[in-house]
C-alpha cells in the first residue's frame, strides 16, 4: 500500500472519531494501566520463547510478524504489512550438539553463523590442523577426507568467506607463501650446514596467516567441516558476503564451527601432538527455497485533527538466531507494542497519527528503516518525532531536547514522573550538533540523516542490575532472562506517555536549532 493511500485511509478514519477527547484523563489511565496491568514481559515471553531468534528469511521472523500484526488488530489498531524486500533463500536454525570423543571426552560449546551449512546428521571424524603451504596440503590431502579441520584466526562473528572473490584472494596469498617457502627452505639448508659453527642461526620468514587458506581444496578433498577458535560468549552473525547471491543449488556444503577458545586450545594441542581422537557434531542448519519476502509491521493509531502528521515509535523485530533476541531488540519491540496497547486500552484519540513500527532487517543493515525513509522521503517533514528503542533493557532516566522544545516536553515529563517513584526522569537541554551524514547503527539513523528529530529516552541502570550490552550483543546470551522486568515495564509506560503526549501537541515539534547545519563551501 502506498504512503499517500495510507494518508487517505487515516484521514477517513479520523473523521469518524470523537475529536473533542481530552488528553489528561487518557494520560492518567495510561499510567494506571502501566502500574497495574503491564504486559510487556508477556509479549517478550512470546516473542523469545515461542518464536525464538528472528532472522529475516526465517519462519521465526515471519511468524513473529504475523503475531505482532494480530495483536495490533486485537487492540483495535489498523495494520500495514509494509513489504521491504526479499531474500533468494531462507534459513531456519535447529538445535546443535557436539562432543570430543577421547579419554577426556566432553560436550563441546560452539555455534555456527546463520546461512551456513549444517551436518548430514550426526557426523564423526578425526581432527587435523589446516595446511598453510602447498607442500603441507600435498602431504596430508589424503587424510583430509572425513576430517574436522582446525583453522587459524579468531572468530569475529562472520563465517569464512567462501565467495569466488575470496578464492581469488587466497590464490594470491598462496603464491606469496610459495615464494616465502622457497626462501625458508634455503634458510633451513643453510642452518643445517652451519651446525657446529659460530655462524648464528637464521630466522625463517613469516608466512601470510590466512584462515582456511586451502578452503576449496580441503572441501574437494572431503573434509567434514572447519573449526575456528571463538571468545565467549560466542558471537555468530550471518553470511553477508554470499546471502544475496545464494540459490538453492549453490548453498554452502560444509559447517563453519566457532568453538569455545578454551576447548579449541585443548583440541589443538591434542592434534598438534598427533594423538588419535574424534569429534562428533550434529548441526541442524536448514534452508528453504526462496524468494522469501520480509516486512515492517506497522500498527496505526489514526490522528483526529492532524492525521497527515506522524509520531513514529518502535524497534526492530528481527534478531540473530544464535539466541532468542530477548534484548536485541526484544527490549525495544515489546515496550513499543505495550505502549500501543496502553494507549488503545486508555481510549486514546491522538491529534496526530501514531505509527508503531516494528522494523525488518535492522541486523542486515537497517533494511526496513532505510527502505521506508527512501520510499517516503517526500513526506518526512510531516514526521514530528521518531522514537527508537534499541539499547537494552535499562530504564529511562532522562530526555534530552533542544531549547525550543523544552516547553513541549515539560508536561509530558511531569506525567512520566508519576509512574514510579524509583525512576524519576530528568529533562535536559540538548546542545545542537551537525546533522549526521551517514546513518548510525540503529533504525533512527536513516531518519536523523534526513533531519527528522529522533528524541528518545536516555537510559540507565540505577538499581545496579549489572547489565552488560556487550555480553549479549549478537551472542548466545541474548535471551529472555537478560531483560529486567521492572525496567521494561517502566519503559513501556513512559513510552506510551511520551508518544501520546507528542501526538497531542497543538503543533509538530519544532526542528529549529535541533541540528547545526553546515555552511556550504564557497566556490
Amino acid at each position: 500500500m502506498k504512503f499517500h493511500s495510507l494518508l487517505l485511509l487515516f484521514t477517513g478514519l479520523a473523521f469518524s472519531m470523537n475529536i473533542g477527547a481530552q488528553s489528561d484523563p487518557v494520560m492518567e489511565k495510561i499510567v494506571k494501566i502501566g502500574q497495574t496491568d503491564n504486559r510487556t514481559m508477556e509479549h517478550l515471553d512470546i516473542l523469545c520463547n515461542r518464536f525464538g531468534g528472528r532472522l529475516i528469511g526465517s519462519d521465526a521472523y515471519e511468524n513473529a510478524a504475523i503475531w505482532a500484526a494480530s495483536k495490533f488488530e486485537e487492540w483495535g489498531m489498523e495494520v500495514v504489512m509494509d513489504e521491504v524486500g526479499e531474500l533468494p533463500v531462507g534459513f531456519n536454525r535447529g538445535p546443535w550438539f557436539g562432543r570430543l570423543l577421547s579419554e577426556n571426552g566432553m560436550a563441546l560449546h560452539f555455534a555456527t553463523p546463520s546461512y551456513t551449512s549444517g551436518t548430514h546428521g550426526v557426523q564423526r571424524g578425526h581432527v587435523l590442523i589446516e595446511p598453510r603451504t602447498e607442500a603441507e596440503f600435498e602431504r596430508m590431502k589424503g587424510a583430509l577426507n572425513g576430517a574436522w579441520v582446525l583453522i587459524g584466526g579468531v572468530n569475529n562473528g562472520w563465517p569464512i568467506d567462501i565467495s569466488v572473490e575470496a578464492d581469488s584472494l587466497r590464490d594470491s596469498i598462496k603464491m606469496v607463501n610459495a615464494d616465502t617457502e622457497k626462501i625458508n627452505n634455503q634458510i633451513r639448508r643453510e642452518n643445517w650446514n652451519n651446525r657446529g659453527t659460530d655462524k648464528p642461526e637464521k630466522e625463517l620468514l613469516p608466512m601470510n596467516e590466512e584462515p582456511a587458506l586451502f578452503y576449496s581444496e580441503m572441501v574437494a578433498a572431503g573434509i567434514l567441516g572447519i573449526i575456528q577458535s571463538s571468545k565467549t560468549p560466542i558471537r555468530v552473525l550471518y553470511d553477508r558476503k554470499n546471502v544475496h547471491n545464494m540459490t538453492f543449488e549453490t548453498l554452502p556444503t560444509v559447517p563453519d564451527i566457532k568453538l569455545d577458545e578454551h576447548q579449541y586450545k585443548l583440541i589443538y594441542q591434542m592434534a598438534e601432538e598427533r594423538r588419535y581422537f574424534q569429534l562428533e557434531f550434529d548441526i541442524r542448519n536448514h534452508f528453504k527455497m526462496g524468494p522469501v519476502k520480509y516486512h515492517n509491521v506497522i500498527g496505526v493509531i489514526p490522528g483526529t485533527e492532524f492525521p497527515e502528521e506522524y509520531v513514529i515509535v518502535g524497534g526492530h523485530l528481527d534478531a540473530f538466531d544464535v539466541a532468542t533476541g530477548g534484548v536485541d531488540d526484544g527490549s525495544g519491540v515489546t515496550p513499543s507494542m505495550e505502549a500501543a496497547r496502553m494507549i488503545m486500552e486508555a481510549g486514546g484519540l491522538p491529534k496526530r497519527t501514531i505509527l508503531v513500527t516494528l522494523w525488518a532487517g535492522e541486523e542486515f543493515g537497517l533494511y526496513g528503516s532505510r527502505s521506508w525513509v527512501s520510499r517516503y522521503e517526500a513526506d518526512l517533514d510531516k514526521v514530528s518525532n521518531m522514537v527508537n528503542r534499541d539499547g537494552g533493557p535499562t530504564v529511562p532516566v532522562s530526555l534530552t531536547v533542544s531549547a525550543v522544545q523544552m516547553e513541549d516536553f515539560k508536561e509530558i515529563v511531569e506525567v512520566i514522573n508519576t509512574i514510579h517513584p524509583d525512576f524519576p526522569l530528568e529533562l535536559k537541554e540538548r546542545t545542537p550538533g551537525p546533522r549526521p551524514e551517514k546513518a548510525w547503527g540503529t533504525d533512527s539513523g536513516p531518519f536523523a540523516v534526513k533531519g527528522v528529530p529522533t528524541i528518545g529516552f536516555d537510559c540507565g541502570d540505577p538499581k545496579g542490575y549489572n547489565f552488560s550490552y556487550g555480553e549479549i550483543w549478537h551472542t548466545e546470551r541474548d535471551l529472555y532472562n537478560k531483560s529486567i522486568p521492572e525496567y521494561q515495564e517502566q519503559a513501556a509506560t513512559a513510552t506510551a506517555v511520551l508518544v501520546y503526549g507528542l501526538a497531542n501537541l497543538d503543533h509538530k515539534l519544532s526542528r529549529e536549532g535541533y541540528y547545526v547545519e553546515k555552511e556550504k563551501k564557497r566556490k
